[in-house]
Parts: C-alpha cells; structure tokens; sequence
C-alpha cells in the first residue's frame, strides 16, 4: 500500500459513536474464491476447496452478524481462540460491511490433518467503498471428518491488522465522512468527521475530476495503534497528524483500492482548528486524486496538489505556510532542484522534510498562478497517465504547459525569491 502523511504543524508529512445500526439486507450471500486450481494435485485440489467452504461460511456469519456460525468455523477445544475470535467479531458490530469475502493464495501447506494457509481478506464498507480494501491472514487449520477449521488467524508476513482487531470499533456518520475509532471520546470523533465534511466540497472545487466525494477515516487509539495498522514503527508517525493509505491508481482495468485517512490522536490534537482543517483537507485531496495517481507521479507533485487543494481556500501568507522555506531563501539558501521522492521521508531532518513539502507546494501555486487551475490539474494527470516515471513530468510540462523542466525549475527559483525573499 502506498502511504502518504502531512504532519503535526498543519503543513506536512504526508506519505492516507456509535451511529445508526447496520442495514443486514442483502448482506447474507458472501463468496470465498479459490486460487486457480490448475497447477495443484487432486489431493491439494480437495484441501483447498474445504478450507474455501469453511471460509465461504465464515465470511456469511461476517455479514450477517451470527456469531454461533463464525464460531462454528474454529477448531473445537480451541478456548482462547475462540474467545479472541467472538470478541473480533463483536468489535466490528457497528461497522457497515457492504462485502467480506476470503481468497487462498497459493496453495496451502498440508501435513495430514493439518494445513497452513494465506488468504486474502477484501471487504467493503457500505455506501463509501467502490473497490475493496484487502489484507492477508496466515491461517491455520485442522481438518475433523469431511470438514476444516481455523485454528489460528494472524497477520500474513509483511501485512498489519485492523482496525477491529485493536478493539472495539465506534461509528460516527458524517455528511459525507465515516470516522471509525477505536478508544477515543465519540465527541472527537464527531469533530473529524465535522471536519472533513468541510473538506470534502473544498477539494472537489479544487479538483474538478470525479471521485466519490466520500471519505473513510480510521482513528486508532494512540500513535503505536496507529504505526501497528501501517505496519511501521510508531517513530516513523509521533509528528505526523495524518496519512492516507490506498493503491495509487489503477492497474489495467482493474481500480484503485480504497483509501483510509489515519489520523494520529495525539499529533491531531495538538494542533488548532486552521491546521486541522488543512491536514484533513490535504488528506482529502489524495483520496479524489487517487486515481489519477501513479508510480509516475513524483512525490513533489502528488503533496504540492494536496496542499495548494488545502492551502487555497486558507487566508495566509506565503511566509506563513512555508516559513523553513521562507527563512532559507531569505539566507540567499534558494533550492536548486525541486525535491526529489527521498526528501520526503518521515525519518530525516523535518527542517529538510518541512522545506521539501513547502518546495512542492510553492511549485503547484506557481503553475495554478500562471497557468490556472485547469492547468495545473490537467498537468497532474497527464504525468500520472504516463506509462513510468522517466520523461513523464517532461512530457506532460511541454503538452499542458508549454515549457521544459529546465525553464519551469527557473522560473521556479525566481518565483520562491519573488514570493519569500
């Protein structure tokens, strides 16, 4: 998953209750695929399809809120599983499933009545998800008669848990957010979701693109619940108030994952209602522009759109929202080059990390200020429809805006001097 953040003082880092109870109609009929079948033996052929059964009736009891069925799923005698499991389940009560399906990947390792097997699990969130997120479980089951059962679940290798499995999960409806928290005030909550509902028709005025105007925002107990649904150290996230998670673009025919906003509790409070504003504005700028977003977008473009979005409807300065940038080119310390992608990591010096969203952000306004909004989200997406990264900015600056990257770069420069000097 790509990830992307904007940090604690309202500018950067990026790099996404209990409300009304759910509608089960139409929410009983889940499917559980198989990996293709046609380099297994038959033996392995009969295992995969009994663990897809299994995984077919624990997936309906998902859906239709029925613990004795998702329990029916686990091996017998299996006591703190089992526990574990109802306790899942119950912390997902609120959450509004649409889908929730399971795949094998692969083909599981059996010995005898045993087998260990990763799966996918891709679910979808009623009336915000268009395409699934997904995540991998490692499971392991036993087999009793005709049947197979789960008798361990956990994070497949490289992948995190959820949301749900931190702890009960609150529900907060906005207008057009759903906050999902987990330990946190429902007053808090509600704020978010306040929040982005302001966000949401800031950025779809910024972005004239279609996209579902809707945004999901996760928000964990703490900083390190937050790092363990990114899979990351929670060091790698103390300054960042936010990220948005989800698959840049999309691959062939097939769309883009959902986005999370992911908010950090304890960075998110400390700063005031502009800043807020803006990091969630941001966050919500990646969302709508996800699709449109590619491994040929470079970072300084996909943050400096996320923060002009954020940034235009705002009443500051130029000083004000960059003021590392502003201090270094008054020192005469001009950059040379527009940032590159590693100047954008979260475990660097933040004086550099700061300059480097404030480099990208001052390059977008440039473009909005002499070329127009149009411009300057048309050039977004025709670097982001490019087959790869090389040539693609080139490309894209000379059919949308008439110039070279040498010749923007310098009026880049001039234009930091102009604005900051």
């Amino acid at each position: 998953m790509a990830v992307r953040g904007r940090g604690a003082r309202g500018r950067r880092p990026r790099r996404c209750r209990r409300a009304a109870g759910l509608v089960l109609a139409a929410l009983l009929t889940a499917s559980a695929c198989v990996a293709p079948a046609g380099h297994r033996d038959a033996a392995t052929s009969l295992t995969v399809r009994g663990i897809d059964a299994t995984l077919e009736r624990r997936a309906a009891a998902v859906l239709a809120r029925d613990p004795a069925g998702y329990l029916d799923t686990l091996a017998p005698g299996a006591a703190k599983l089992r526990a574990a499991q109802r306790t899942e389940l119950a912390n997902l009560a609120d959450v509004p499933l649409k889908s929730w399906t399971y795949e094998v990947k692969g083909t599981p390792e059996q010995d005898g009545d045993r087998a260990t097997a990763e799966v996918e699990l891709r679910y979808r969130i009623a009336g915000y998800d268009t395409a699934p997120i997904a995540t991998r479980r490692a499971l392991e089951l036993t087999r009793e008669g005709e049947r197979w059962y789960v008798s361990a679940d956990r994070p497949a290798k490289g992948a995190s848990d959820q949301l749900w499995h931190q702890g009960e999960v609150e529900v907060v409806r906005g207008a057009r957010s759903l906050v999902l928290g987990v330990g946190r005030p429902e007053e808090e909550l509600r704020q978010v979701a306040d929040t982005v509902d302001l966000a949401v028709p800031a950025v779809s005025d910024a972005w004239p693109h279609p996209w579902a105007g809707r945004v999901v925002v996760l928000v964990p107990a703490s900083v390190e619940s937050m790092a363990g649904l990114l899979g990351s150290p929670d060091t790698s996230y103390r300054g960042i108030a936010a990220v948005t998670t989800g698959e840049a673009g999309a691959t062939g025919k097939r769309p883009a994952l959902a986005d999370r906003v992911i908010v950090n509790p304890q960075a998110y409070a400390s700063l005031g209602s502009i800043g807020q504003r803006v990091v969630l504005t941001h966050e919500t700028a990646h969302v709508a522009t996800r699709t449109s977003t590619s491994t040929a977008t470079p970072v300084w473009l996909s943050e400096g759109l996320a923060d002009w979005a954020a940034y235009r409807g705002e009443d500051r300065t130029p000083d004000l929202i960059a003021p590392e940038l502003a201090g270094a080119v008054r020192k005469g310390d001009v950059p040379a080059e527009l940032p590159d992608d590693q100047d954008f990591g979260f475990d660097g010096d933040p004086a550099r990390l700061a300059r480097a969203y404030e480099s990208a952000w001052m390059a977008c306004e440039l473009i909005a200020e002499r070329w127009g909004k149009e411009k300057l989200t048309a050039f977004y997406t025709a670097v982001g429809a490019h087959p790869g990264r090389d040539g693609a900015v080139e490309r894209a600056m000379g059919s949308v805006l008439g110039t070279t990257p040498e010749e923007f770069t310098a009026d880049w420069r001039d234009y930091l001097s102009d604005r900051l000097g």
